[in-house]
This record gives structure tokens, sequence and C-alpha cells, in this order.
């Protein structure tokens, strides 16, 4: 009796799962297909598109410098004080843009952007749903997808990809600004080494990551605010799941796409 009651809970949690896997399949190719469209219905969403880019990329920008600062900072001094010890200095900056260009810069300016604004389309939609304007748009033939998933989507995949960039130049540039003060270097001799081991390869992995981040970021945590049905204690719990559900997707992405270029 106890074997069956096993067997069926088993069953029963699989079919919940493999549901919930196709659902969320389903929404991410309705909100692919909406997001073709989008530009091409030029007033529907437009104004939530800029304001999630607003707050998404410009309201990060300056986290994001100094996180860049600080690793880039940080990066120069171990590299330089190990490395020149065996007599490997050049390789600092090979380590730069790797750690910088390729792996933290991606996947840092994720989790800003998770911390922020995932948790803050979660909760939004989910309160959007409580308070019943979801059905409201539906009632007057306004899809929801389109105008409320779909531009928060795009709005934080362009920021993503804008504060990787924004990233990169701090985290490459702007900390030998930060360098001369601690341990000066020639600036011909930094640019001269940066430059030689600077890849377009490096920059197009960091922007095809963040292209991936970003889309994971913003279909995550629309789809758990649009999950929440009637309860107020609901809205905060899919804040929580979109942040962890992002976190932990982004961090497999990430393994996934540096796997296929170094395995590859």
């Amino acid at each position: 009796m106890t074997v069956g009651l096993s067997l069926e809970r088993i069953g029963r949690t699989l079919r919940e799962r493999l549901y919930g896997l196709f659902y969320g399949l389903g929404y991410f190719f309705n909100v692919l297909k909406e997001s073709i469209l989008f530009f091409k219905r030029r007033q529907v969403g437009f104004r939530v598109l800029v304001m999630q880019i607003l707050f998404t990329g410009y309201e990060a920008l300056r986290i994001s410098a100094v996180l860049a600062l600080a690793i880039g900072v940080a990066i120069n001094l171990i590299g330089s004080s190990l490395l020149a010890g065996f007599g490997q200095g050049k390789l600092m900056y090979t380590l730069l843009i790797i750690v910088v260009t390729r792996e933290l810069g991606p996947l840092l300016t994720a989790f800003i952007v998770i911390a922020r604004s995932g948790t803050a389309i979660a909760t939004e939609l989910g309160g959007m749903v409580v308070a019943h304007e979801i059905e409201a748009y539906v009632a007057v033939g306004v899809n929801p997808i389109t105008y409320l998933a779909v531009p928060r989507v795009l709005g934080v995949v362009i920021s993503m990809m804008v504060l990787t960039v924004y990233f990169n130049v701090f985290g490459l540039f702007g900390s030998f600004a930060v360098m001369q003060l601690l341990k000066p270097v020639a600036f011909q001799e930094y640019m001269k080494n940066l430059v030689e081991v600077l890849t377009v390869g490096d920059l197009l992995l960091g922007l095809v990551k963040s292209l991936v981040f970003g889309v994971i970021i913003s279909v995550v945590s629309t789809y758990r605010g649009f999950a929440v049905e009637r309860s107020t204690t609901e809205v905060p719990v899919a804040g929580i799941r979109a942040v962890g559900t992002s976190f932990i997707l982004c961090i497999v992405a990430d393994a996934a796409l540096t796997a296929v270029l170094y395995l590859g």
C-alpha cells in the first residue's frame, strides 16, 4: 500500500514537472514570436520598453562601473605581482581578457540585472495579476504578452548587452586609471599588451553570453510574474523564484557556452 502511494506521488510529481516544462517552453516560443512582431506594432508597449531600458540599463550604470573597476584593479594587482615573479608578466593581460570579457563581465552583469530587474518584473506582474489588471487587458482585447511581457523582455536583453560592453570598458580600460594610483604602468605598454591579446572572438563571446542571459532573466521573470494566481502572498514568492531560477539557468548557460568554446 505504501509502495503504491509512493509510486503514485512520484508519478504525479513527474507529470506536474513535465507539464510545467512544456508550458514554459510554450510561453518562451510565444514571447519569441511576439518579440519578432513587436517593432511592426510601433505604438504597442513602446513606452514600457523605454522605461524598462531606463530602469534596467541606465540606473545600473553606477554599480556596474564600481564592480568592473574593482575586478579590473584586483586582476591587475594580482597578475602583475604574482606573474612577474615567474617572468610571465604579460600573461596578466590574457588573464584580464579572459576573466573580464569572457567570464565575469557577462555573468556579474547578469547577477546585477537579476537582483534589480528580475525581482522587480516578477513582483510587478504578480501584483497586476492579483489586482485583476491582466484580466482587464484580456477583456478589452489586449494580449498581455504583447503589451506587458515582450517590452520587458526586449528592454532587459538590450540593457544586458549594453551593460556588458560598459562593464568591459571599465574593467579593461577604466581600471588602468585606478592602477596609476597604486602601481603605475606606462599607458602605451598597457594598451599595446592588451590589444595584442584581445580578439574579436572575446568580444563576441561576451555579447552572446549577455544576449542569452538577458533572454533567460526576462523570460523567467515575466513567466514567474504571470504564474501568480490570486493571493498577495504569492507575489514575493514569485520574485524569489524568479531570482533563484534565473541564477541557476544563467550559471548553467555560462558553463555550457564556455564548454562549447574550449572543447569545440
